[in-house]
């Protein structure tokens, strides 16, 4: 048995038309992930839409609207593997609605390429995005200097980019020696999976070779065991099996477990009889394992999707109330106190209301512009304190990352995005 790749979810980020989508597909057809006769049908379709160039693109954008626009609206997933990883890419959109799915679920992205056209340089999106990676906790990001062809393969031209994206990048709190700079031109292929020869100049690594450079993210198992619920199953046989995905923690057989918030914001207690994964027994649990598992002591009305399972000497922390950072990403007009819009804070969806909007903050430095603002708008940060309308499971940032972020959405469209920074602790009276 080959030894387990890596496994790690990457997203493509940028301003609209800096190539990401058509980096992505040349990543999957350099790396044989496509075929050449699925190229070529992609071709004759692109020139049969006026869209000659746009071969690659159409290789993540699957859907016709899609084709036509020649811009990208839904978040495409694709699997292609290194010598060392497993990679899930995720090619977010540089459209204002890309970002509801670069926050929902998968977006957990534990390293993301952002691609900037060096005959643009910096957009507005460019500094959303490196402001939104950080907000999200992702912690590695390679900048893909990319459309180095339409500059003639100018070194100069790569290292003013790099410089300007370089202080950026300080502003954000990201470490720029810690950030790969890769120069490539997507559409001839040049430096994303092959070397070039048009950039004799630059030594470094392939776009694909820096993403073998990216450190295995840390199985965060020394933080307490958090494991949201997403379903819940009655299964003939066996009894009552919660699924989810392990977030923190480990989980093992015999552990003595409890979910919160469960029916009447009490907890339930029960121990751990048996854990599977992918149809097979294990004996425990760990960090981005998606398993179904059986309890005893609990039936399948005492808990649903959005609890959080951890061990009964460390619970989830069921908050009350708790103050965030936000960024508001897509509001139709502004957000103000008294507003309750639903946020999905990891497997669960509950209203919550805006009680106040203690700061406003500049978007890609953090600094407070104004104090008690009367509302905030698209392109805003802000620090605001939040009303659950019940109790939900969240965890402070600097505690439990991972069960601290979330989206918030307001009729079928996510408006902004944020985490938790601080909370008031709701006791609970534990059910036996």
């Amino acid at each position: 048995m080959a030894k387990k790749k890596e496994h790690m979810n990457l997203v493509f980020v940028g301003h609209v038309d800096h190539g990401k989508s058509t980096t992505v597909g040349r990543i999957l057809f350099d790396s044989g992930n496509i075929t050449e006769q699925a190229l070529r049908k992609l071709k004759e379709k692109a020139a049969e839409l006026g869209k000659a160039g746009f071969e690659f693109a159409f290789v993540m954008d699957n859907l016709k609207e899609e084709r036509e626009r020649g811009v990208t609206i839904d978040l495409a997933h694709k699997k292609f593997e290194t010598e060392k990883f497993y990679f899930t890419i995720m090619d977010a959109p540089g459209h204002k609605d890309f970002i509801k799915n670069m926050i929902t679920g998968a977006s957990q992205a534990d390293s993301a390429v952002l691609v900037v056209a060096a005959n643009d340089g910096i957009m507005a999106q460019t500094k959303e995005h490196i402001f939104l990676c950080r907000t999200l906790g992702v912690d590695q990001i390679i900048i893909a200097v990319n459309k180095m062809d339409m500059k003639d393969y100018n070194e100069d031209n790569f290292n003013k980019i790099k410089g300007d994206v370089t202080t950026l990048l300080k502003t954000v709190g990201y470490n720029p020696e810690k950030v790969q700079f890769v120069p490539i031109a997507s559409l001839p292929g040049d430096n994303v999976v092959k070397k070039t020869e048009k950039m004799p100049w630059y030594s470094g690594p392939t776009l694909v070779e820096a993403l073998e450079n990216l450190e295995i993210p840390q199985k965060p198992t020394d933080l307490p065991l958090r494991l949201p619920i997403q379903d819940v199953y009655n299964i003939t046989g066996i009894g009552v099996v919660p699924v989810g995905k392990v977030e923190t923690g480990v989980m093992k057989i015999g552990d003595k477990v409890i979910f919160v918030p469960a029916r009447e914001g009490k907890g339930i207690n029960g121990e751990v009889k048996s854990i599977e994964m992918h149809h097979e027994q294990i004996q425990e649990a760990l960090p981005g394992d998606n398993v179904g598992f059986n309890v005893r002591g609990i039936e399948k009305k005492d808990i649903a999707r959005g609890d959080v399972l951890g061990h009964t000497s460390n619970p989830p922390t069921v908050a009350s109330e708790f103050t965030a950072q936000i960024v508001v990403l897509n509001h139709p007009s502004v957000m103000t106190v008294g507003y309750t819009p639903v946020f999905h804070i990891h497997t669960s969806q509950v209203a919550c209301q805006i009680t106040a909007i203690e700061k406003k903050l500049n978007p890609t430095t953090g600094e407070t512009i104004a104090e008690n603002p009367d509302f905030i708008k698209n392109g805003d940060a802000a620090i605001i304190k939040v009303k659950p309308v019940q109790p939900i499971v969240i965890e402070k940032q600097k505690e439990i990352p991972h069960m601290s972020r979330f989206a918030v959405r307001d009729s079928g469209v996510t408006v902004a995005a944020g985490m938790c920074v601080d909370l008031v602790k709701k006791e609970l009276a534990a059910k036996k």
